[in-house]
């Protein structure tokens, strides 16, 4: 035997570890990434690997968002719970609840002694994230927001100038119902997450409250204020636009995504995050631009609010505090400029960082891509109200869903568009109440 094996065998029998035989620290983490996005965080972990030897980042897919969520809470009830785990921005008030469950992100790094400047974050993302001392509970990472998404081709075969998107929902609706007239598509207009982009983003954009107390920032006792005669009227013109054809409801979250990559879709209300798998799939020439509004009730629409998902740290019974360290020090990576803008630039979700949005800037990244950077001017447009902070309401995957069934009940037909949003606050806010009782 030689001596190499010696030391070995010898490290085995004595449970040592010498300099340089050092076993790395795993640290768990649960995800909600597939396909582009999947691939995308792998080479994000990757990179962290490359840049220190002491931790190790253990990717766990758990399915969609929601069942990422699902899980982690089981998880934690058991008693076994990730270091990490990926949980999309409408958990945040759910999460930011369960206070025996999470570790702060702004403790995590001061209990480490991680150098952690929270201002180096983009405001929209910054202020989602923190709790009402300003603190950052969860670490933003895969941020997006809202765009409309549009092919090219389909515009010019249509006889519309693909050089001048439509703006507004009257611009939107007259170009789907040219685009199907024409066979350029066989669908005018789709969108994924309805509820999100139909409902939340809507809201922002016209400056109307989703629900009272800050849309939930200033306390559990908020009510939905959805019963707006502007969400009646948007809700209305989608069905009058399903039954002329200009417009197609496809199904919930991001199954109607394959509808643009595949040219099915002519336009696409989706997540900026799309890029990766429009740049995989497309083979057309395809743009994208603003979300529509209502110009005959609001001149100048208002900034868009943030979507995806943060990172919460769970508290672990065995974790150890060189986990910790390690979960801190890949935190630290995430943000650094380099990191930050590598992710932005791949993905389509917007950089979080002012660093980011610099270093993609200096690379010639929109000069090169033009039209990138709208997701990010749309998040920074100016004179935001407490309308256009975004959402913190509890169990609101739970509202998501009563609002799917409410407005899938009015597109077939089955009630009026009316009814669909008085039946969607009724049950919403039995919803916020219940949340309230439970962690009031």
């Amino acid at each position: 035997m030689n001596l190499k094996k010696v030391i070995g065998v010898a490290v085995v029998a004595l449970g040592l570890v010498l300099p340089g035989l050092a076993q790395k620290v795993e640290i768990e983490f649960w995800h909600a990434a597939t396909g582009a996005l999947a691939a995308a965080l792998t080479e994000v972990v990757n990179g962290f690997h490359a840049a220190q030897d002491q931790y190790v980042v253990n990717l766990v897919h758990k399915g969609t968002y929601t069942e990422t969520m699902s899980a982690a809470i089981a998880a934690f009830r058991a008693g076994k719970p990730p270091h990490v785990v990926m949980i999309f921005e409408v958990g945040t008030a759910t999460m930011m609840a369960a206070t025996g469950a999470i570790y702060p992100v702004y403790q995590l790094m001061a209990d480490t002694g991680t150098p952690f400047d929270p201002e180096i974050y983009i405001a929209p993302v910054k202020g989602y994230y923190s709790d009402a001392a300003g603190r950052m509970v969860s670490m933003p990472f895969n941020t997006s927001t809202a765009v409309l998404w549009y092919n090219k081709d389909a515009f010019r075969a249509a006889g519309l100038d693909p050089d001048r998107p439509p703006q507004t929902w009257a611009e939107v609706r007259a170009a789907a119902k040219a685009i199907v007239d024409a066979g350029a598509a066989k669908i005018g207009l789709s969108c994924s997450w309805l509820t999100w982009t139909q409902f939340e983003q809507f809201a922002a954009l016209h400056d109307l409250p989703f629900a009272t107390r800050t849309n939930g920032f200033e306390g559990m006792d908020a009510v939905l204020t959805l019963d707006h005669p502007l969400f009646v009227r948007h809700v209305q013109t989608l069905v009058d636009m399903q039954r002329e054809g200009s417009f197609t409801y496809s199904g919930r979250d991001s199954t109607p995504d394959a509808l643009f990559g595949s040219g099915e879709a002519a336009m696409l209300i989706a997540s900026s995050a799309l890029l990766a798998r429009v740049r995989r799939e497309a083979q057309f020439k395809w743009g994208l631009t603003y979300l529509p509004y209502y110009d005959d009730f609001i001149p100048e629409p208002k900034n868009s609010i943030i979507g995806g998902a943060s990172l919460w740290v769970m508290r672990k019974p065995d974790a150890t505090a060189e986990q910790y360290r390690g979960v801190a020090a890949f935190f630290a990576y995430l943000s650094q400029a380099a990191t930050d803008a590598q992710w932005h630039m791949t993905t389509g979700y917007v950089p979080l960082t002012f660093g980011g949005y610099e270093a993609a800037k200096a690379v010639g990244f929109y000069d090169q891509n033009p039209g990138l950077d709208i997701p990010i001017l749309q998040l920074a447009r100016p004179n935001p109200t407490p309308n256009t902070r975004g959402l913190r309401l509890g169990n609101l995957p739970a509202i998501r869903v009563v609002i799917y069934e409410e407005v899938e009940k009015a597109l077939q037909g089955g009630q009026t568009a009316q009814a669909a949003i008085t039946n969607i606050v009724r049950r919403g806010n039995a919803i916020l109440r219940e949340f309230e009782a439970t962690y009031k």
